[in-house]
């Protein structure tokens, strides 16, 4: 069941639907979607330094923002990937959220602005997510302290991103320690139960997902490639320690279920947390929704325990 604090928002959404995907263009979806993250935005917590960076790859730069909390422990850099199907979300939209989980867990955050569809379809996000994570493992001292052990972390797509790069990039010693997924998108199929339940009137439209995924996609048509549905991986062999954060009424609740069984299958150690009563993008809404900020702090503390593991 819906926890009450949600009730005047989706009683809001179910009143004004958004137009359906293809009827807009990609840029006014992605204004309408900041323009939703900063009226969910309550205060921001404290940073002692708040950079805009620029990671600088082959053949392209990726902008990034580096958050430095106050009472920082230096314990680890956190890249984290925002959500937003692929093809909205940037560093505006997800700054709440990054700021608050720096502030809880004393960690230094890196936020990646990785490129977007329909403009740069598939296979390019990921690239972008591989190559970034890259350039901070090697490149720690711009970011830090050089010690510091090495998380990726996202949310919907960007937790997506993040488990396919910290997989493919396994064997390459980079020192990741973690993967953190928050109500993770795991592939374009969404024909689970809580799909079908939550699909539709709980702020994620399971339609416009798949909508999205087919921008994502554009012409790559191979849904079973691992890269595109995690859930179908068929080796998860050494990857990092998980945190899998769901939501009961979320369309995305049940597969991210089974994708910490499939890490626990190959030998993962994760931790699944499920939070009660919340719908999809939940902990964006912390800044209004005390229940959500609470669920948001604890995530920070079982992040903080896993690296104290980790060390």
């Amino acid at each position: 069941m819906v926890h009450s604090a949600f009730q005047p928002f989706l009683r809001a959404a179910r009143a004004n639907p958004e137009p359906t995907p293809s009827s807009v263009t990609a840029d006014v979806r992605r204004q309408a979607f900041r323009d939703e993250a900063l009226a969910m935005q309550g205060e921001m917590a404290p940073m002692t330094s708040l950079e805009d960076r620029e990671l600088v790859l082959e053949s392209r730069t990726l902008k990034a923002r580096l958050y430095v909390p106050v009472n920082e422990e230096a314990q680890a850099l956190v890249v984290y990937f925002h959500g937003g199907d692929f093809v909205m979300g940037d560093l505006v939209t997800h700054e709440w959220l990054c700021r608050r989980l720096a502030f809880d867990t004393k960690m230094r955050f890196l936020a990646v602005d990785y490129r977007l569809a329909p403009e740069h379809p598939f296979p390019a996000g990921l690239n972008d997510a591989l190559d970034a994570i890259r350039y901070v493992a090697t490149h720690r001292s711009e970011f830090g302290d050089e010690s510091a052990q090495l998380i990726v972390m996202g949310d919907s797509a960007g937790a997506n991103l993040a488990t396919v790069a910290a997989t493919l990039l396994r064997d390459e010693n980079l020192g990741i320690v973690a993967q953190v997924l928050i109500y993770p998108t795991l592939g374009p199929e969404l024909v689970t139960d809580s799909a079908h339940r939550y699909g539709s009137g709980y702020l994620l439209d399971v339609e416009s997902l798949r909508y999205d995924y087919g921008q994502y996609l554009g012409e790559f048509g191979d849904h079973t490639d691992p890269r595109v549905t995690p859930l179908l991986s068929t080796d998860l062999f050494r990857a990092a320690p998980a945190i899998v954060v769901v939501a009961e009424c979320d369309p995305l609740r049940d597969e991210g279920v089974a994708y910490a069984g499939l890490l626990r299958h190959f030998g993962v150690a994760v931790e699944l947390l499920e939070a009660k009563g919340m719908v999809h993008g939940f902990l964006e809404m912390g800044g209004v929704i005390p229940e959500a900020l609470a669920i948001v702090d604890d995530v920070a503390t079982h992040l903080h325990r896993l690296v104290e593991v980790a060390s």
